[in-house]
């Protein structure tokens, strides 16, 4: 059999910039975890040599909690820099990962100003955010014709398949165009459940591009072979990480051609 025939493509798929989502490749996404501007940018310029499928610009990851303005310059200069690349903007919550203990009203503010700018093209929020600030970031970024990607993390167990499963069609009926699940495995069995219920949910109708990832060394495989149970996009690292287990981009590519999925 053709290793290309092994993949699962998403039924409904998502092009930005030339890029299509949920296709028959795997797409690599480099996180950029800048401290402050001018980092910001040395970092996106070392990424571009890597030739990433997207970028994501976490914000929460500033020295100080960023303000629209602030933001608004940066991300003026970091479109300069990376011209047509895809890029994903994640202000990412405290209780998720994110550096940073900002009030929602003031991330919202945030987020709401980049999808204004026009300067990016994916917005990643958290599903644990209230209804509200759900119901007011999707109705922004559909009004602006962006993605919206919501998300799932758990930085300490793999929860049970039908508990990710189910996350990931809350995901959908929440209004994701992209559903995203990260755990950490305590064991190489947790990431089996993980692959599992992942390809349970593209064979049970999730139509949308997903996510599902299995976090640090033990989870290593599930950010090469994501294809293989219908995840459309794995995370390397450049110069920094956002989440354990993130695998130098340059050895992530020798392992997918390895693989011959990519």
């Amino acid at each position: 059999m053709n290793v290309k025939s092994m993949v699962i493509e998403s039924d409904l798929k998502i092009s930005i910039r030339n890029t299509v989502i949920g296709g028959s490749n795997l797409l690599i996404c480099v996180p950029l975890m800048a401290r402050g501007k001018t980092e910001l940018l040395k970092e996106a310029q070392t990424a571009l040599q890597h030739k990433p499928d997207l970028l994501e610009w976490r914000v929460d990851a500033f020295n100080s909690p960023i303000d629209s303005d602030t933001c608004l310059d940066a991300l003026t200069a970091l479109r300069d820099i990376i011209g047509d690349l895809p890029l994903v903007f994640t202000h990412r919550s405290h209780g998720e990962g994110g550096y940073a203990e900002v009030p929602a009203d003031k991330r919202e503010s945030v987020i709401a100003a980049a999808i204004r700018s026009g300067y990016v093209d994916l917005i990643d929020i958290e599903l644990s955010n209230d209804e509200l600030f759900i119901r007011n970031i999707r109705k922004a970024t559909k009004d602006s014709g962006l993605q919206l990607i919501l998300s799932y993390h758990d930085f300490e167990t793999t929860p049970d398949s039908d508990v990710i499963v189910e996350t990931l069609f809350n995901a959908r009926s929440q209004g994701a165009d992209i559903a995203k699940v990260a755990v950490m495995p305590q064991e190489f069995g947790d990431v089996l459940t993980l692959m599992g219920a992942a390809l349970q949910a593209r064979k049970n109708g999730l139509k949308i591009p997903m996510i599902a990832i299995s976090m640090g060394t033990v989870g290593g495989l599930t950010r090469v072979a994501g294809k293989r149970f219908g995840s459309d996009i794995t995370f390397a690292s450049s110069q920094s990480v956002s989440a354990p287990g993130q695998i130098p981009i340059e050895k992530l590519r020798q392992t997918l051609a390895l693989l011959e999925c990519h």
